[in-house]
């Protein structure tokens, strides 16, 4: 899927903003093998699972999971081994307070390739509760509903 020029969207953890308020986003570079970046060219990248950890003083992605090249040797990549994230360290300092200060969490909200690098958007973001996924889900049934109407009386 292609959007802006020089962008194409990998992968979209669509359940991250279900599960979560989403706050501040940031890009992040990843680090990745060689098998890693032929397979999330081919678009074989989940998030689902995947969250952002702080390790000391560095960020990390971990659960992602990013399949093996098919055409890969015996030194094919385990598609959920951690993946080290790039940021400035002032980025990475604001996370990371964040995260200990105000009891956040990081996750990654979509992958995408830029100029031919892997990428990840990620946000600081607050669990939601039940009572606030019911009222989404609502929410957006009713803006389905009245679009339908719309779409049925200009026909």
């Amino acid at each position: 899927m292609q959007t802006k020029a020089g962008i194409k969207i990998v992968s979209n953890n669509k359940r991250a903003t279900f599960d979560f308020h989403i706050l501040d986003r940031f890009e992040a570079g990843l680090v990745l093998t060689g098998t890693e970046i032929k397979s999330a060219r081919a678009g074989r990248v989940s998030l689902r699972r995947s969250y952002v950890q702080a390790r000391g003083d560095e960020l990390w992605l971990l659960e992602a999971h990013i399949a093996q090249y098919e055409h890969g040797n015996r030194e094919n990549h385990e598609p959920t081994r951690p993946r080290k994230l790039l940021l400035h360290r002032r980025e990475i300092n604001k996370i990371i307070d964040e995260l200990n200060q105000k009891k956040l969490t990081v996750v990654p909200t979509k992958m995408y390739l830029k100029d031919g690098r892997a990428k990840v958007e990620i946000a600081l973001a607050r669990g939601k509760q039940k009572h606030d996924k019911r009222a989404d889900l609502a929410k957006k049934d009713d803006e389905r509903r009245i679009e339908r109407a719309l779409r049925e009386k200009y026909r």
